[in-house]
């Protein structure tokens, strides 16, 4: 017998494509999550959580991911029965929402929502879920969509798959023709916004270059979700930005200066996770290219982390910045690029505690990283002077001529203040102005051939 057309208002992600953008406030739904083995919950416990997701129960099943429906045929039943039989009072009235722990399967997620009846999230769907509750701007929402109608389409392929096999009266009845026209539909939609995330790809990549014309230096911004990011982002720049206790508040990326030099911008952008699959992370490869894309990256470290968690996500992140930023698989020397490591938080640890996080990130291969509190305003003075002196190497003293014609000396000045950060300036008796400046090679060469011999280095 030919099989009923699939509900897609249960099927994983599938609401997604059935009614446009799908719903993006998940705020007070119930669900169940299903473990197996005995996995570490907490992450993904923490993004329910964030998407304001209640977790009704928790339930295990010890043993290996059935490859067809993750929990046991058994055990999956029984969860489905309870789910049907359940009455008013009933402790998982209202759940309307089954987690599955694990990044799963096209197969799996579409056995799992046919047996329970029930909405199913993988953690993939989750993440995305997130990232569409989160998206504002038209940026965000393009790289959102097009992971989700990736992901989406997996899935209904494999409706589509299922609903083909075994005996029937006649191939391509009335459900596979509804599938293969949303099938369609998606592959139809993505192309549309392929072209418009290439366009605004093009934008991006020319304004860097048309910054690095200009001599502007960009420092991107990098770490797990949570690290600190923004909140550094806003204390350094003065833009604002969205600073939330919450995972992936920021998905679009954010460029400011630096307060204390116009030619040093900062580029926040989206945090890594651990386990997110390539194609889906592609999606955002517009947006982590603007911060990967750098002269020098500066790795962001949550110091409030336990250690195995420090290990974990320092190790994620490693792996996601050596293929998309120095596109290899491994990385033995740091040291020898632009890369700098930053302990945030420090205000909520020990000193022992931060002397063996500091130890554990220079087995990763990194320098000695600096330790900051963007709250207590700890460490951020010198970490400036540390990303100046990477960025630039050594201060540069010039020294502006005076002269009784042409330009006067405070109009060469104002070019120095422009071109870099003046971090001294004494006036002389003869009325020259000497300057100590961070300030980048193409940047001085410039003021130098711009100054008509006004501009001596000393």
């Amino acid at each position: 017998m030919a099989k009923q057309e699939p509900n897609f208002e249960v099927i994983a992600g599938a609401a997604g494509v059935a009614i446009g953008e799908g719903r993006t406030n998940h705020e007070g739904r119930r669900a169940l999550l299903l473990i197996r083995g005995q996995e570490d919950s907490s992450e993904f416990e923490s993004l329910v959580k964030t998407m304001g997701i209640t977790i009704v129960e928790v339930i295990y099943q010890p043993g290996n991911q059935d490859p067809k429906s993750f929990f046991g045929k058994g055990r999956l039943q029984d969860i489905a029965d309870e789910l049907r039989l359940r009455v008013a009072n009933h402790p998982w009235q209202g759940i309307d929402l089954v987690l599955i722990h694990t990044n799963a399967t096209p197969r799996q997620l579409v056995s799992v929502s046919d047996v329970t009846n029930v909405e199913v999230w993988d953690r993939v769907r989750l993440l995305l879920s997130l990232f569409t509750a989160h998206a504002n701007s038209l940026e965000a929402r393009t790289q959102v969509r097009i992971a989700r109608l990736q992901s989406d389409r997996t899935v209904l392929r494999e409706l589509a798959n299922q609903t083909t096999t075994g005996e029937r009266a006649g191939y391509g009845g009335g459900g596979v023709t509804a599938l293969q026209s949303v099938i369609t539909n998606i592959n139809r939609e993505l192309s549309s916004l392929r072209k418009r995330q290439t366009k605004h790809s093009k934008a991006q990549a020319e304004r860097r270059r048309q910054r690095t014309r200009s001599g502007a230096v960009t420092v991107g911004i990098a770490g797990y979700t949570n690290a600190g990011k923004s909140s550094f982002f806003l204390k350094m720049s003065g833009k604002e930005v969205l600073v939330e206790d919450k995972l992936f508040s920021t998905l679009e990326t954010t460029v400011g200066r630096l307060a204390v030099s116009p030619r040093i911008l900062l580029a926040d952008t989206i945090g890594f996770i651990d386990n997110l699959p390539n194609a889906t992370l592609d999606a955002f490869r517009a947006t982590l290219s603007e911060a990967l894309e750098c002269d020098m990256l500066m790795l962001l470290v949550d110091g409030t982390d336990t250690i195995s968690e420090l290990k974990r996500k320092v190790a994620a992140t490693q792996r996601e910045i050596n293929t998309r930023y120095f596109g290899e698989t491994s990385i033995e020397n740091f040291t020898e690029r632009k890369v700098m490591c930053v302990l945030t938080k420090i205000e909520d640890i020990t000193e022992e505690e931060l002397e063996e996080k500091k130890s554990i990130i220079r087995s990763y291969g990194y320098s000695t990283p600096l330790a900051i509190s963007v709250h207590q305003n700890i460490g951020l003075d010198e970490l400036q002077d540390a990303m100046l002196e990477q960025l630039f190497g050594n201060p540069a003293t010039i020294n502006i001529v005076n002269s009784p014609t042409g330009r006067n000396v405070e109009g060469y000045l104002a070019d120095v203040y422009d071109a870099g950060m003046v971090i001294n300036k004494d006036a002389q008796p003869n009325g020259d102005v000497e300057v100590d400046v961070w300030i980048s090679q193409q940047s001085l060469a410039r003021l130098l051939s711009n100054s008509l011999g006004r501009i001596e280095v000393k």
